[in-house]
């Protein structure tokens, strides 16, 4: 890891979460005015909690994740507005120099080295005996983010997460005074940092009311035990997955975000100009669930980063529409032929929550002798907020995932009519006609296939997809899904088990820390 400092400065004086502190790499042996040592900075429960919030917090940012999952897999297609960004991604050419995939390999280790930061701030003062309660909740909550760090990381980086032997990620631990050039663990090791902060942050915290709608910009046990659901199941841990998912699904106070209402008196008809106007509404819609996307209202989501209109943090709409998600909003990327495919049927809220109004839709794009041009699927999963039209808050966890992990576990167990009731569960809440026909699994490879299938629906463009292809695709029978019309060039889909399954660690690591070890194939 590159050197970490253990200086600080102000960049902004006592604002509404007290102060707002950064590290600089470029001067550690420079005395600067304003510049502050640890020992100045945490003194009370005061500062930690403004650290928390305003050092950790902010420097999570999961951007990279989902464009990087996006582009590479089967979510999006060229739009007309792109002049070639990221193309050579998109056909999955792919090496340690890419600024993207190593995007998550930095933003999720500064998101680290804030928490051991935090960390070794706290042990440089003795709270309040009438603090001691808040003070262990600060700690717990950046715990809880170090090991949805690692467990990320882990997720991409390890060839094999469920090979507890195998080679795994760095381990950074305290506040090196110099540059640390340390190799990588076995993930097992990873795993015990993990476990140790998630059993400390679930021992610490408690769920909060899911009536408190801001509750879901800070972790709570529902945060850590969504994490732990997630983790289990990427380890191959069915028995804990199934676990940590129902404590979720039965303690969390959250229920699966509805489709209903899907029209209103005064716009009865399902694509008019005045149904468009109320479902589509960037304040809020009439509609639960694409409130949860307009960041309206909280639903069935258990955590999210908060992105303001103005604040820190990515525009993630920029992802895909460089100004507004609309046809003229210059897309970048349209959502896959085959993704949209999956939506156009039946009575499914996802068609519409999806998908920009002002798309144009190609019924014979199969045939289209230009379809990025003809058959424009403008993404609106990321619909903006008022004034801000491409920011949205990142929705990091949310019920339906603990359902899909629940029946991915019942599937380990062998329990299939169970994995195919939460399957259903979740379908028959996104079709507004509250019907939904789910098969039944005659097999573990069947229920692998159509729990892969609706994971691929409800997450998509939320960083899910690539891990799920990686994990699940070679247990379902399944491929990465490129429609034919999918690139201005002949399409690919990357093959299971290909080494590319599993992100390169980035150059500017790999020329800095002679002791790392480099994935197989780069």
């Amino acid at each position: 890891m590159k050197r970490i400092i253990k200086t600080a400065f102000f960049l902004t004086a006592f604002v509404s979460v007290g102060f707002t502190v950064s590290s600089c790499q470029d001067a550690i042996e420079i005395e600067q005015p304003g510049q502050l040592d640890d020992n100045a900075i945490f003194t009370n429960v005061g500062n930690l909690n403004s650290f928390l919030l305003g050092s950790v917090y902010s420097s999570m940012e999961t951007s990279s994740d989902i464009y990087f999952t996006a582009v590479f897999t089967d979510e999006v297609k060229p739009g007309n507005g792109s002049g070639g960004q990221e193309f050579q991604l998109h056909r999955h050419f792919l090496d340690a120099s890419d600024g993207v995939p190593g995007g998550i390999w930095s933003n999720h280790y500064r998101l680290i080295n804030r928490v051991n930061r935090l960390i070794a701030g706290a042990q440089l003062f003795t709270p309040a005996a009438s603090e001691q309660a808040q003070y262990n909740n600060i700690i717990a909550q950046a715990r809880a983010l170090r090991a949805y760090a690692y467990v990320q990381l882990l997720a991409y980086y390890s060839p094999d997460m469920k090979n507890s032997g195998g080679l795994g990620v760095i381990i950074t631990e305290g506040i090196p005074e110099t540059d640390a050039k340390l190799p990588r663990s076995s993930n097992q090791a990873v795993f015990d940092v993990i476990n140790g902060d998630l059993d400390f942050a679930r021992a610490t915290l408690s769920y909060s009311a899911a009536s408190n709608a801001a509750a879901r910009f800070y972790v709570d046990k529902g945060f850590v035990n969504a994490l732990s659901a997630r983790f289990n199941i990427y380890r191959g841990n069915a028995t804990l997955a199934k676990q940590y998912a129902q404590d979720v699904i039965s303690n969390s106070g959250l229920s699966l975000t509805v489709s209903t209402p899907i029209t209103t008196t005064s716009a009865p008809t399902i694509g008019s100009a005045a149904w468009n106007s109320a479902f589509y509404g960037v304040a809020s819609s009439f509609n639960p669930y694409r409130n949860l996307w307009n960041d309206s209202a909280r639903g069935e989501i258990i955590f999210s980063l908060n992105r303001l209109a103005t604040g820190v943090g990515a525009n993630v709409g920029t992802n895909w529409n460089t100004n507004t998600s609309s046809v003229s909003g210059v897309p970048m990327w349209f959502l896959g032929r085959n993704l949209f495919n999956l939506v156009n049927t039946g009575s499914d809220v996802r068609r519409y929550t999806y998908i920009d109004p002002t798309s144009i839709i190609d019924p014979n794009y199969a045939t289209s002798t230009s379809p990025i041009t003809s058959d424009r699927l403008v993404i609106d999963k990321y619909p903006g907020k008022t004034s801000a039209p491409t920011r949205n808050d990142l929705k990091l966890f949310r019920l339906s995932e603990m359902y899909f992990i629940l029946a991915e576990a019942e599937t380990a167990g062998n329990n299939l009519s169970a994995a195919q009731a939460a399957i259903q569960a979740v379908r028959v809440a996104r079709n507004y006609n509250g019907t939904a026909t789910t098969p039944v699994y005659g097999n573990a490879q069947t229920a692998y296939a159509d729990i892969l299938k609706e994971r691929r629906i409800e997450l998509g463009l939320e960083g899910h997809r690539y891990i799920d292809l990686k994990r699940m695709a070679v247990q379902a029978g399944v491929t990465m899904d490129r429609n034919p019309t999918d690139d201005i060039i002949s399409v690919t889909n990357l093959a299971n088990g290909s080494y590319k399954y599993t992100l390169p660690i980035p150059f500017t690591e790999i020329s800095a820390n002679p002791n790392i070890q480099q994935n197989p194939g780069y």
